[in-house]
């Protein structure tokens, strides 16, 4: 008898815009992180959200998908730049107990081939343990485009990382 496959991960997709949340403009990063995870997660997310870059909401947010709606995988597009009010990093910080560096490194390594403002993104990735378990929270930028060829590098890696934070002992040195 084969194993069952593992359940398909419950996430979630919060775009951080003002200009979004008060709808002087159209969302389309979101929609673009929805489209790509739920293609290679293979089911929608539970949540997506456009929010402020207010950085009390965002943290409540983070915390409530995580803690209360048992988000294994929360995905940010938005507010990771120099701008007074990109909080998005300061919030993600404040609620995530370890961080994942080489997800956020990877990011910006490969937006470099797009652009050389890439190296200006101050999006982070880490991880918060809640009553419901590990989840992981990825920053990402806020342009669609953006969103697109950021989780082009971040996805051949996700399965394995939301394994590993959920306790698989699979070792990563094992080639698949």
């Amino acid at each position: 008898m084969e194993p069952l496959p593992p359940p398909r991960p419950t996430y979630a997709v919060i775009t951080l815009s003002d200009r979004a949340a008060n709808g002087e403009r159209a969302d389309e990063s979101g929609p673009a992180a929805c489209a790509m995870l739920s293609e290679a997660l293979g089911c929608a997310p539970i949540e997506a959200l456009v929010l402020p870059d207010e950085r009390s909401a965002i943290e409540a947010a983070l915390k409530r998908l995580s803690d209360d709606a048992g988000c294994r995988l929360i995905v940010t597009t938005g507010g990771t730049g120099l701008a007074p009010r990109d909080v998005t990093p300061e919030a993600t910080r404040a609620v995530i107990d370890r961080e994942v560096p080489g997800l956020a490194e990877a990011i910006r390594a490969a937006g470099i081939k797009h652009t050389p403002f890439a190296v200006l993104s101050r999006g982070l990735c880490g991880l918060r343990g809640g009553p419901r378990g590990e989840c992981l929270i990825i920053n990402l930028s806020g342009s669609p485009q953006a969103v697109r060829e950021q989780l082009a590098v971040v996805l051949p890696v996700l399965p394995h990382a939301l394994e590993q934070a959920a306790g698989a002992l699979q070792d990563c040195a094992q080639s698949k």
